[in-house]
């Protein structure tokens, strides 16, 4: 059975969210580890949402409640979170509405912004991250190929796609009522992961030129000969962020990378030219900080330099225009059938092992009956093909209903009925075979 639990911006506060993405590295691998039940899970991380996928092999009326306990304890022993702050903050979905939900959220009609990019690949690097911790499973590598498929879908035959802006774009729009001439302005990007790649793109898109970038861990200088920007090393960092009139973070740093030791100017700075407003007066030369990370690579306290602006994603959440960018009924139609397919064929591979047992039990008997046949002289092969066309209409049916009773949710009991009559146990199919389905 399929559980996930999420919190995202819809039903968890900011500061919630950040937390759970401190350290949701170690999630996956020790919920996996706490509970015998799960038979894999991934984790996926981003600004704005906090989701465990998890497989579990309990009893479809007890594996709810002892999952949902599960992912709590192992988000706690993981991130410090204690389940008692999660109440009221997390929602759950399970069985056949697990993949509806990860579609969407693939599909970037659960975003902030609707139709938002970034998510896809997030979504991809989830799974990628469970592969490589050993936490995923057959069913979840299904789900969640499955999910990438659904969303190129979404972005191809839907407005979807072409209408959706992403996070970075958004922030940069409501930062326009903030700047007058993009090509005047002096910006430091801090980060070169590939939401700063992202960013660079949309920068330049809006006509920004003096872009310089800094990278806490050190990757400063290859992603500026790569893009064409300047490099700023460790030494120049504080000069330069508190020269620049637009600064942009974007790291995946755990701790904040800008803070009032590099904001808040030495003497003289202004005379030397510093734009914060405080020294000279001007709103115009005033400082925009733009926080994109998650958690927040901005220390909130800067929003007190006289001067200065925060624009944070919290801050960005709350304006986000989602009245104008609600998903398309053609989308969610794609989301919804594609949801359905993925059922249908779960639900047809489950049974396959019960109708491939009885097949082949009812061939042995044939080939039995067949030798016989032969030994009393069926020279002609008359009795041999009266006894396969037999054999196929016996068939049949019970093939038929056995798919037919695994779309409706009851595999089990086609299973219960061939142990009963005729004392069969379907062998289970190989995992690894099972995940490329």
């Amino acid at each position: 059975m399929l559980l996930c639990v999420t919190a995202s911006h819809k039903t968890a506060s900011f500061d919630l969210l950040e937390r759970l993405s401190r350290t949701p590295d170690d999630v996956a691998s020790t919920l996996v580890e706490l509970a015998p039940c799960v038979q894999g899970a991934v984790v996926l991380a981003t600004c704005n949402r906090f989701e465990a996928y998890v497989e579990l092999d309990e009893p479809v009326t007890a594996a709810g409640a002892i999952g949902v306990e599960a992912v709590l304890e192992a988000v706690e022993s993981a991130t410090g979170v204690a389940a008692n702050e999660l109440d009221g903050a997390y929602a759950v979905h399970a069985g056949r509405r697990v993949a509806e939900h990860l579609f969407s959220v693939a599909s970037g009609l659960e975003s902030v912004v609707s139709g938002e990019g970034e998510i896809a690949g997030q979504v991809r690097r989830a799974l990628k991250s469970a592969r490589k911790d050993g936490t995923t499973s057959p069913e979840l590598e299904r789900l969640f190929q499955r999910a990438s498929q659904a969303q190129r879908k979404v972005k191809n035959v839907t407005a979807l796609g072409r209408a959706g802006r992403s996070l970075v774009r958004l922030a940069l729009e409501l930062a326009d009522s903030r700047i007058a001439d993009w090509s005047a302005e002096r910006v430091l990007l801090v980060g070169t992961g590939a939401y700063a790649a992202v960013t660079l793109a949309t920068l330049r898109e809006r006509g920004a030129q003096n872009i310089s970038v800094y990278s806490p861990s050190g990757r400063a200088e290859v992603f500026a000969a790569k893009h064409g920007i300047r490099p700023v090393a460790e030494s120049d960092y504080a000069r330069i962020a508190a020269r620049s009139s637009l600064l942009i973070t974007c790291t995946t740093a755990t701790e904040p990378v800008l803070g009032l030791e590099q904001l808040q100017r030495p003497v003289g700075l202004a005379a030397a030219g510093c734009p914060v407003g405080a020294s000279t007066g001007s709103a115009a030369h005033s400082q925009l900080v733009v926080d994109l990370g998650m958690p927040r690579n901005v220390d909130p306290a800067i929003a007190s330099l006289e001067g200065v602006a925060l624009l944070d994603l919290e801050t960005i959440r709350l304006h986000a225009p989602l009245e104008e960018l609600q998903a398309t009924d053609a989308a969610r139609s794609v989301v919804r059938e594609a949801a359905d397919t993925f059922h249908v064929v779960g639900s047809r591979q489950s049974v396959t092992p019960s109708v491939v047992a009885l097949r082949s039990h009812i061939f042995s008997l044939l080939d039995t009956e067949i030798a016989r046949a032969r030994a009393r002289g069926d020279e002609d092969g008359k009795v041999e093909q009266a006894l396969r066309h037999l054999t196929g209409v016996l068939l049949h049916t019970p093939t038929a209903r056995a798919h037919e009773l695994a779309a409706s949710g009851r595999a089990d009991d086609f299973t219960a009925a061939l142990g009963t009559l005729y004392g069969i146990e379907p062998e289970q199919p190989d995992a690894t075979a099972s995940a490329s389905a």
